[in-house]
């Protein structure tokens, strides 16, 4: 066959880092490809506690540089995505036995001002048993402080960064495997096995290894290149409940362990309890959560809240697994959330990715190419501190402002709808709705707030080739409809396939 046009990067891994450092590579000029074995960010990157946040609990361990980069990384995403990233307040109630009252005021000051916080209320203190927010916890607590960071829908994020790049012009490979990575000539000669059976050959001038828990082995057993950087996975399971609450907060709580749980408010009537911090040695392809972690997490809920929840309360589940640049602590909530690279230039290089977090994906990415720079000298300067993400250039940067003005040009669809729709999509709506008239325009209605529209969208333009990607990834849709209407989509998606 032909030689393949030799592009100036491969990346490897379609979580939150591979996407972020394709776009930041595309939108400096670079031409580039990204592969990943499965869906857009399937693994670690769709199974976080979806926030960005500065993490409080990191300044018990002096973790001062990689909380203040997240504080100021907060704000920067918050500004360029405010569609999939917005603004929660987190009630964080005193258990005397645990931290100290003056120890909570104090890290909770320098969280405030550590980041140069400018968007965001700062914390104040509450009286439980006045305010509103401290109507759900057990009257044993009566003090407590409000906090401010940010939630996001982390799956969406990382498909918004695949589009970015492949706006830029990179290609973005879903369910493609790289099988073989060979330095060939002063190149990099990557061998890429598809779903279909197919193989392809590129050739690249670098090579990003940013395939998250499969870091070490992509780098041993496919590039041929052991690193000497290692991970620790560790397993951080959740579980999702009917919201018990009223009000739009989130609650930190602490653990008698010392660790923090965080109940946050999920889609329309659901709460996300999580996460476990556990070791995990097994094959990271398809974690669960045990029966331990669920009565871990039960039980942090209920040495707090007044509704005492059960095993047959939990709705959802899942589990993802992390992997933390092993700086050698035995503790894994004391292992760091930063990041760290390696770079091989014994021939072409080959950067290996370690560690990171959601909130610090796009400085990650801009470090990455800072690595690269003497090797692509051509690329051209840092972007993405002031670029909206697709669907985040919103006017006045509200997304509930959007949201009316979207219901004002198409009345039909009601404000939940049009809320919905801000919500995933942001600007980015209109081409979804695409003209319609009507609700009957948007085309089979499979339940709730699910349209054929939608659907057809997420083919088309994300990268959506199966019911699961587009129900429990790309949307939360599977949560509001019924097992028997799950069925009829997935239907539906399998004959759209074969049409």
């Amino acid at each position: 066959m032909p030689d393949s046009p030799l592009l100036d990067l491969f990346v490897i891994g379609g979580g939150i880092n591979g996407t972020g450092i394709a776009r930041d590579a595309a939108g400096r000029g670079l031409s580039c490809a990204l592969s990943e074995q499965n869906d857009l960010g399937q693994g670690t990157s769709s199974r976080s506690s979806k926030m960005i946040h500065g993490g409080l609990r990191y300044l018990e361990y002096f973790e001062f540089r990689l909380v203040r980069k997240a504080l100021i990384e907060r704000e920067v995403l918050l500004r360029n995505a405010p569609h999939i990233i917005w603004p929660l307040r987190f009630v964080l109630p005193h258990a005397p036995q645990d931290r100290p009252a003056w120890l909570l005021r104090l890290g909770l000051y320098i969280y405030d001002h550590l980041g140069g916080r400018n968007v965001l209320p700062p914390t104040r203190a509450l009286d439980l048993h006045r305010d509103q927010v401290g109507a759900p916890l057990q009257p044993q607590y009566r003090r407590g402080f409000e906090y401010s960071d940010c939630w996001v829908d982390d799956a969406r994020l990382v498909v918004l960064n695949a589009m970015d790049a492949a706006a830029h012009g990179c290609r973005i490979m879903t369910r493609s495997r790289v099988v073989r990575a060979e330095r060939q000539d002063g190149i990099w000669q990557i061998t890429v096995a598809f779903a279909s059976g197919e193989t392809a050959i590129f050739r690249a001038k670098a090579l990003v290894n940013a395939a998250g828990p499969w870091v070490s082995g992509v780098a041993a057993d496919v590039a041929g290149l052991p690193a000497t950087r290692r991970v620790q996975l560790i397993k951080g399971s959740h579980i999702i409940v009917r919201k018990f609450w009223t009000g739009d907060h989130a609650y930190l709580i602490q653990n008698n362990d010392k660790r923090v749980i965080f109940a946050i408010p999920f889609g329309d009537d659901y709460a996300l309890i999580g996460t476990t911090d556990i070791p995990f040695d097994a094959a990271p392809d398809a974690p669960e959560p045990t029966e331990g972690e669920r009565t871990y997490l039960l039980d942090a809920a209920n040495r707090y809240f007044k509704v005492q929840l059960t095993a047959t309360d939990i709705l959802d589940e899942f589990a993802g697994v992390r992997a933390l640049f092993d700086d050698g602590q035995g503790n894994p909530s004391a292992v760091t959330r930063d990041f760290a690279f390696e770079l091989n230039q014994d021939g072409p290089a080959l950067l290996n990715v370690f560690g990171g977090k959601v909130t610090t994906y796009r400085e990650l990415s801009e470090q990455a190419m800072q690595h690269l720079a003497p090797i692509l000298p051509h690329m051209g300067p840092s972007w993405t501190k002031n670029a909206p993400l697709p669907g985040g250039d919103l006017p006045g940067g509200d997304p509930q402002q959007f949201a009316e003005s979207l219901h004002q040009a198409y009345p039909w669809l009601g404000p939940a709808l049009a809320h919905d729709l801000t919500r995933r999509y942001g600007s980015q709506s209109h081409m979804i709705l695409n003209g319609a008239t009507s609700l009957a325009d948007l085309g089979q209605h499979f339940g709730a707030r699910f349209y054929e529209a939608e659907a057809r969208y997420l083919i088309q333009h994300e990268w959506a080739k199966s019911a699961e990607d587009i129900l429990t990834r790309r949307t939360k849709h599977h949560l509001n409809l019924t097992p028997a209407q799950i069925e009829s989509f997935a239907q539906w998606f399998a004959a759209t396939q074969t049409a």
